[in-house]
């Protein structure tokens, strides 16, 4: 288990999992959690900071996906907080805006409503703020 750690960020629910999945008895999980937690082998600020940085970076996910996803893994409210910390508001919007212009371009439709209604929804369904989307959906479609 500490390889599996080591190998990469991991969250306890993941690790939970996987000793489930091996079919571990619960009281053995338990003082296999708390070795990996006391050896810094399992941190789950680190794992949110980590998992923020990695889903904004390279899959261009907005704050409100990657909020969703870290508490779908069961973090904490704190340390989702902390996560998103890690996204610089300056590079935040150059992304957004440099995505937004490479989308309208890549958009073929001829009817302004359905273009504006396929950008919006690409960028919501990757987590970014709605406002952000209308406003950037009325300023480059028209």
């Amino acid at each position: 288990m500490e390889h599996y750690c080591a190998y990469q960020e991991r969250c306890h629910k993941e690790v939970n999992q996987k000793l489930y999945d091996m079919r571990m008895i619960p009281e053995a999980a338990d003082v296999i959690i708390v070795h990996l937690i006391e050896n810094n082998y399992l941190n789950e600020e680190r794992f949110a900071m980590a998992f923020a940085r990695g889903k904004f970076r390279i899959k261009h996910w907005g704050r409100v996906r990657i909020s969703l996803e870290l508490k779908k893994r069961g973090l904490s409210k704190i340390n989702i907080n902390r996560a998103l910390l890690e996204i610089e508001n300056e590079e935040y919007n150059e992304v957004f805006n440099a995505l937004a212009e490479k989308k309208v371009d890549t958009l073929k439709e001829s009817d302004v409503f359905k273009k504006r209604k396929k950008f919006i929804e690409y960028f919501l369904y990757r987590g970014w703020e709605s406002h952000l989307v209308y406003e950037k959906a009325h300023e480059l479609i028209k």
